[in-house]
């Protein structure tokens, strides 16, 4: 497995999921609108700490820099 989310989109997407988790934690989110909100946040936390995206490789996209490659 090589990765393929380079820096700034993992720091996004880790941003965005704890977000997302904190918003339906604190009810700002409810039922269903919450659920989807922890799934989401949850996959976004993963792909950022494992800098691995299945989504980005299924289409070829990878978001690394030249210098995270060295």
């Amino acid at each position: 497995m090589s990765f393929n989310v380079g820096g700034i989109d993992r720091t996004v997407r880790i941003v965005i999921g704890l977000g997302l988790i904190a918003l339906a934690f604190f009810h700002v989110f409810t039922g269903t609108f919450a659920i989807v909100a922890y799934v989401v946040g949850a996959i976004a936390i993963v792909t950022g700490v494992f800098r691995f995206c299945p989504a980005w490789a299924l289409f070829g996209i990878n978001t690394r820099s030249a210098k995270e490659v060295k």
